[in-house]
């Protein structure tokens, strides 16, 4: 009862969590244009499969490199750091208009990534701190759909401003601005952390500062953050190279594909977690598992928009239920107090899949087609299903002597 009367008195909805909510949806629709774009204009500059691969994966690693050096030196500062980040990558993302040779906009990407890394790891500690404690889990909920609508909103737009009369000077103009919107309404936010929010284990004394080995990697969400790292090769050869495939199969409105997935994504999000809470994680991650790999298998031969729609519904349903349920699995897997470094190894594999996968399949798609490409992903997945299968069959053989 005191619970739920605490629930009810804490307010969720005040200006600093929406104007923070707002801020991650204007972050994430100036990213989410440039993923798709950004490999059509690698091309006009006369950069190869390789070259379009190094767009996603050098981002990709720069970023990595910067969340745990930021998450470590941050402390209260965090609004401070995250304006920096969004500063840095209004600059950027601005450069990228006169970045006029491979070279420089691969330079412009590998600090694009670190400011990326930075934003990224200040956004969502800071909405955590103007999210009432006794509303967390459900701020944090409605602050992640922020991001989910970008996913499903920017793509599309990108792609159709790249394809029109402003082409691709006019998709930096409007991600720049997104950008800016970001800044403003982070410069909105008032409430300085406030100690009555932290996790109870924050009052029973002083706490040790935690190592930053720590904050990289937690052991005991080693094996589920590796299937992540999976999904994230495969994650990372789409976003990279949809684009692209669209081209060489003649299918107008790839954008179509992203605006699927995400709605799909959203979907799924409601129905696997409750059935991840019932069932366990088995019956969320091998079903969605093989609706990835079905997807793929429909991507590599599709022709037309039809397909290249049944392919983005199935991945995103697919998609949406596997990475948020080994997410859920790791956070079962540790204790309160390592909730933080559990999170930190799930993402930094995750990542890394996706930077590894767009430098690893960029090649590969030059030696062979991208429709070729997309069928060694299932590979992939078929990977991802013998590793899961194999460790459950030992797991659940061990727990029978």
């Amino acid at each position: 009862m005191e619970n739920a009367q605490q629930r009810r008195a804490e307010k969720l909805w005040t200006a600093d969590f929406i104007l923070i909510t707002f801020a991650s949806f204007f972050l994430f629709f100036g990213f989410q244009m440039l993923l798709p774009t950004l490999p059509v204009y690698m091309q006009d500059l006369g950069g190869d499969n390789t070259a379009v691969g190094l767009i996603i994966g050098i981002f990709t690693i720069f970023a990595l490199v910067a969340r745990p050096i930021v998450g470590a030196v941050m402390g209260d500062s965090k609004k401070g750091w995250l304006m920096t980040g969004l500063l840095l990558c209004f600059v950027i993302i601005s450069g990228y208009h006169w970045t006029t040779s491979v070279a420089l906009l691969l330079l412009a990407r590998c600090v694009h990534g670190v400011g990326w890394g930075v934003v990224t790891v200040t956004s969502g500690t800071l909405a955590a701190d103007v999210i009432p404690a006794a509303r967390r889990g459900e701020g944090i909920g409605y602050f992640g759909l922020a991001s989910t609508l970008a996913m499903a909103l920017a793509p599309a737009i990108g792609l159709a401003i790249l394809n029109g009369s402003w082409q691709m000077p006019g998709v930096i103009f409007v991600a720049a601005a997104s950008t800016v919107l970001s800044f403003l309404c982070t410069l909105g936010v008032k409430r300085k952390r406030n100690n009555k929010d932290v996790h109870t284990a924050n009052v029973e004394g002083p706490q040790a500062k935690p190592s930053f080995r720590s904050q990289l990697f937690e052991p005991k969400a080693l094996f589920p953050s590796l299937l992540a790292l999976l999904i994230g090769i495969v994650y990372g050869g789409i976003v990279s190279f949809i684009t692209l495939f669209g081209k060489e199969a003649n299918i107008g409105n790839v954008g179509l594909f992203f605006t699927l997935n995400a709605v799909c994504l959203l979907i799924v999000r409601l129905i696997s977690g409750r059935l991840f809470d019932r069932k366990g994680h088995v019956w969320v991650i091998l079903p969605g598992s093989m609706l990835m790999a079905v997807s793929l298998i429909v991507l590599s031969y599709t022709d037309s928009q039809t397909m290249l729609a049944i392919s983005a519904i199935l991945f995103g349903f697919g998609f949406g239920a596997v990475q948020p349920s080994l997410q859920a699995w790791i956070l079962n897997r540790v204790e309160p107090a390592q909730r933080g470094p559990a999170n930190a190894t799930f993402y930094s594999m995750f990542d890394l899949g996706i930077g590894g996968g767009a430098m690893i399949l960029g090649p590969l798609a030059e030696a062979t087609s991208y429709a070729a490409m997309y069928r060694y992903s299932f590979l992939v997945i078929v990977l991802f299903c013998i590793v899961y299968v194999s460790y459950m069959w030992r797991r659940n053989k061990s727990s029978l002597k």
